[in-house]
């Protein structure tokens, strides 16, 4: 079969390649907007396309029996993007598009971007193509980079819990349903970790796995946003990024599935296994 990976230069996207190379019975072909920056696997196809160029992407999509669609970073034009490149995997005749979605994608998610994944989650409902969504919860990896160099992790995140999901994980899941999709059709999984944590729970366990000393700080509204103001970022932007925070303050990830458990035969990473070896 061929297999399509989008995004295959990202964390993501690049392990997904990295474990399909090789498979037996498997044409593998990866997809970037920059050549250069895509894995260097022997004998793996490659295709030059961004998600707004609808073209590239209807000839990098062509032929697959599976396409990963890795939904693109935060951006205005975000949804235009997504649905380029929905529009183009059915024009191209993809036979299974496998989304990266967010947990509870909805109109109405706390977390903004959410809401993005929800609006592409109904363009692939639409698509005549056969889809799967992996509904990641937030990646403990990023944890890692929340924190910074001072290692402190700001945000008004209170004592909410979010069961934080390794990206091998995801990308393991991924690999998994990109080989056999049938029995995944229709399907919204949610990824999620072992265990909801706190993030001053989280702060604990990253000490615990990195023997560096992490730690979490609750800010206020203001707090936060006067904290996020130096980066200069758009209005949209930042509430995205504190939403990330809120989110969790208010349940909305505090849940944990078992579909990992379901796809792999095995219980997911925990939080400390996913930030003692990152993606």
């Amino acid at each position: 079969m061929r297999i399509v990976v989008t995004g295959a230069s990202g964390k993501v996207g690049g392990e997904v390649a990295r474990l399909l190379h090789g498979a037996p019975g498997v044409t593998l072909r990866l997809v970037g907007r920059s050549l250069e920056r895509l894995p260097a696997l022997e004998g793996v196809e490659q295709a030059q396309a961004g998600f707004g160029d609808a073209d590239a992407c209807a000839a990098a999509f062509d032929g697959a029996d599976a396409l990963l669609l890795v939904s693109v970073g935060e951006a205005e034009d975000r949804l235009d993007q997504h649905r380029t490149a929905i529009d183009a995997a059915a024009r191209a005749g993809v036979r299974h598009v496998v989304y990266t979605s967010f947990l509870g994608a909805s109109d109405d998610a706390g977390f903004t971007l959410a809401r993005d994944h929800g609006a592409t989650e109904e363009m692939l409902r639409g698509s005549g193509t056969a889809w799967t969504f992996l509904r990641d919860s937030f990646y403990a990896d990023v944890l890692l980079d929340f924190a910074g160099d001072d290692r402190v992790i700001r945000g008004p995140g209170g004592t909410g819990r979010c069961a934080f999901i390794a990206r091998r994980d995801v990308a393991e899941v991924a690999a998994r349903i990109l080989r056999d999709p049938a029995p995944y059709a229709g399907r919204a999984l949610d990824l999620t970790g072992p265990v909801a944590v706190s993030l001053a729970e989280a702060a604990l366990l990253m000490t615990r796995a990195t023997e560096e000393e992490y730690e979490y700080v609750d800010e206020s509204m203001a707090e936060a946003r006067a904290s996020r103001a130096p980066y200069g970022a758009a209005d949209w932007q930042v509430e995205a990024w504190i939403s990330t925070y809120t989110a969790i303050r208010d349940g909305e990830l505090d849940l944990v599935s078992g579909h990992v458990q379901e796809v792999l035969g095995r219980a997911p990473r925990d939080l400390e296994e996913a930030v003692a070896d990152p993606l």
